[in-house]
């Protein structure tokens, strides 16, 4: 075999030994379907997920009726009795002692035992841009091809086996863990293996493995496994279903069949050609040399103090395919480990939680270009509108909807995190990705039928739940930052209830100045849009501390964990655009001192929470600090393959696509509607070219930069509208398509200048 040579650098994983264990796996998937590739020698494990495989014991379950001890709850935190208020929140509102969120399970495993003897030069790599993942290597004089695929037009996960034209034998059988829960059944042909699971009192689901082979024999062995003999070419088709939706999953898996032997190349033609599709529309390049060492090897120069900026390249390009192989034909949004888990009872049931980790999924789909793959997160939304307007009755006795901090994709708004749960925050978080939706496209319809209808909804509850204080001042109460406790409130839960936490307050801004406008744009509610800009208007003011901090509560109150990995209070800095250089300086310079008293403390020590401070450095302006802690995410926080991890060792991806995000955020920012070009670029990546990147405001960007300055932009922007561009002490020149110079004026350090739906316009 040749020497190893990347074929897409930049976008290719490659390693020289088999994955040891499931997290050190590759990953693919089409959204529907996913799975892990080990890559192991003689036998293969291919771990098999399908995106709605949930156990489904707890569809129907229900919040209690508990808003007529809401006043007693308030008043105890209103008299700052902080450590009885969060006692009697918790037993209030705080959940049920059974904890009923469905944990996501694996649908199983498909095995390939070869009959070879020793291997050597082994190679397994993925590559981001075709979106597949090859095995190669060594074995009786022969080179073994393995190349696996989620094909995303066909929507099966493929497998193609040759070894050189030369004849070779396979055992291929599916099994699954032992789980007490879930019976099995097995069924085998010479070319078809189905597995059905049936959960107690859960769903019922189905595997189906249909054989294709080129030349030899195959039969049935020991009942449950094919035996294929001396073929030359082998190819399998897998597919799965779940009568989660109301279907048979004998019938979703007929939906996508393969009848015939398949040309192979044809199908990873077809293949590679919808992935760049999703893939292929956004490219970032740079001239950083690419080491020639396995990507393990890379990760671990880096950790003992060597330089690689381009593996950070890398890693981002990993997200942006994580968010392709998760979401292209999904329906359900990503989950704390995307589409992908191997555990019958993962690490928090592989849940979607909503104070931070699921909208961290999301926060690049819309500048990156790959705004389809938020239909997702909206369905997601959408579908749990009419329970969570009952439990905001039921349990807090308020018009519009209440969210839980934690749940799972059967739509029950009910609180299940015992003591967490008490947070009325998700709702509003969850409606800023409504908000981007409309504010990256102009999209007026979506604005219309669906973003404005739930900032409508969740501001119906903050006019109920909102209470007026003796200055006339509106509080949140109960409230809390999640998910974190101050001293004042003792050990009653394992987070501390007060009046008006920072965040809360930041995240009741948010909606209601998003529904103002929103109201403002389709020329609705006026009664309305006066009456919420009248409650922003008496929303409690962040405050500063002692020591240049901005405050996470309503008072300075001494911290439990000082380097908590929570920093809610700076989501008015980021993800929101409340805390910035120019309209607060004060609270930029607390923000970012929040930052540092919190890092100095051992913070960000998650991978999630590490891309969430990348991505705050990055709005503070700083591409240094934020390339330093996006290096420490790498190799601090992440498998050999890449993969992020919460401690100990659990995958979580959130903190890859966070990662994603945060470099986004160091090439263009545009809070405010205001393109902002190149705001945090580190030293490291002095030259590069971005293509594909939208800004909100409906502009699409493509930027060069050379020796750490700025060449060129182009912005097109995709409705008539005046275009905001930030100077950053630049002499910018804006010419349209034709060259010819464009009058724009320029006030306070922005650029302004009427721009046409379609019109390319370059920045000088």
């Amino acid at each position: 075999m040749e020497k190893y040579r990347a074929s897409h650098p930049h976008h290719t994983l490659w390693y020289k030994a088999p994955a040891r264990d499931w997290l050190e796996g590759l990953p693919i998937g089409s959204g529907r379907l996913a799975a892990m590739i080990l890559g192991t020698y003689k036998t293969e494990r291919v771990a098999l997920n399908h995106e709605w495989l949930w156990k489904g014991t707890n569809r129907e379950r229900d919040a209690e009726k508990k808003a007529h001890l809401l006043q007693c709850v308030r008043d105890l935190l209103l008299a700052g009795k902080y450590e009885e208020g969060t006692r009697a929140g918790g037993e209030a509102f705080g959940g049920n002692d059974g904890f009923r969120i469905d944990p996501y399970q694996p649908a199983g495993d498909l095995y390939m035992e070869f009959n070879h003897s020793f291997v050597h030069n082994y190679i397994r790599e993925l590559d981001l841009k075709k979106s597949a993942v090859t095995v190669r290597y060594q074995a009786d004089g022969n080179i073994f091809t393995r190349q696996y695929i989620a094909h995303l037009k066909e929507d099966l996960i493929m497998i193609h086996v040759d070894a050189n034209g030369k004849p070779f034998d396979c055992t291929i059988w599916l099994d699954r863990n032992r789980d007490r829960d879930c019976s099995l059944a097995f069924d085998t042909t010479a070319d078809c293996l189905s597995m059905d699971g049936s959960i107690k009192n859960g769903i019922s689901f189905r595997v189906e493995s249909i054989v294709r082979q080129k030349g030899g024999t195959a039969h049935v062995l020991d009942g449950r496994k094919i035996a294929v003999d001396q073929t030359t070419e082998l190819v399998i088709a897998v597919n799965m279903g779940t009568s989660a939706t109301g279907l048979d999953p004998r019938k979703e898996c007929e939906q996508k069949h393969i009848t015939k032997t398949p040309d192979w190349n044809t199908l990873l033609k077809s293949h590679i050609e919808e992935h760049n599709q999703h893939y292929g529309g956004f490219e970032l390049e740079m001239p950083l040399t690419e080491p020639d060492l396995p990507t393990d090897e890379r990760i671990k120069r880096v950790r003992t103090g060597g330089s690689d900026p381009a593996l950070m390249l890398l890693y981002f390009n990993f997200g942006r395919y994580l968010l392709c192989a998760s979401s292209a034909n999904g329906q359900l949004p990503a989950n704390l480990q995307g589409k992908w888990n191997e555990d019958m009872y993962p690490p928090w049931d592989s849940d979607l939680h909503h104070d931070i980790n699921l909208q961290m999924n999301y926060w690049a789909v819309e500048p990156v270009g790959m705004q389809n793959y938020a239909e997702a997160l909206l369905r997601h939304i959408e579908r749990f509108v009419p329970h969570a307007r009952k439990t905001a009755m039921d349990l807090y006795g308020c018009r519009g909807v209440w969210y839980p901090i934690a749940t799972d994709p059967w739509g029950r708004s009910t609180p299940e995190s015992k003591g967490w749960a008490i947070w009325i925050g998700a709702a509003p978080w969850l409606a800023q990705h409504m908000w981007w939706h409309y504010e990256y496209s102009l999209d007026e319809k979506f604005l219309r039928d669906r973003a404005y209808p739930f900032l409508k909804e969740v501001a119906s509850f903050y006019e109920d739940y909102l209470i007026k204080d003796n200055n006339g001042t509106l509080q949140i109460v109960p409230s809390q930052s999640p998910e974190n406790r101050f001293k004042n409130s003792g050990d009653a839960g394992p987070v501390s209830l007060c009046v008006s936490a920072t965040m809360d307050v930041q995240l009741a801004r948010d909606l209601l100045a998003h529904a103002i406008k929103a109201s403002r744009i389709l020329n609705v509610d006026q009664d309305k849009r006066e009456k919420w800009q009248d409650m922003v208007e008496h929303l409690p003011e962040m405050q500063i501390g002692s020591k240049g901090q901005l405050l996470e509560w309503n008072q300075e109150f001494e911290e439990v964990e000082p380097g908590h990995r929570h920093i809610s209070h700076l989501f008015g800095l980021f993800p929101g655009e409340q805390i910035t250089s120019e309209e607060t300086p004060d609270l930029f310079a607390a923000a970012r001192k929040s930052l540092e008293l919190r890092l100095a403390a051992d913070g960000g020590h998650t991978g999630w929470s590490r891309a969430w401070t990348t991505c705050c450095f990055a709005r503070l302006g700083d591409g240094n600090s934020a390339f330093n802690h996006l290096e420490h995410l790498v190799v601090d926080f992440a498998t050999e393959t890449l993969l992020d991890l919460h401690p100990p060792r659990i995958f979580q991806i959130e903190g890859n696509l966070g990662g994603t995000a945060a470099v986004i955020e160091m090439l263009l920012q545009s809070y405010h509607e205001r393109i902002h070009l190149l705001p945090a670029l580190p030293s490291q990546w002095p030259e590069g070219k971005v293509q594909g990147l939208r800004a909100r405001g409906g502009f699409k960007v493509g930027i060069e930069w050379k020796n750490h300055r700025l060449v060129k932009a182009e912005i097109t922007p995709v409705k008539d509208r005046v275009c905001k561009i930030k100077t950053s002490g630049l002499a910018l020149k804006i010419t349209d398509s034709n060259g010819k110079p464009v009058s724009a004026e320029e006030k306070n350090g922005i650029i302004s200048f009427p721009a046409k739906a379609g019109e390319k316009y370059s920045v000088l």
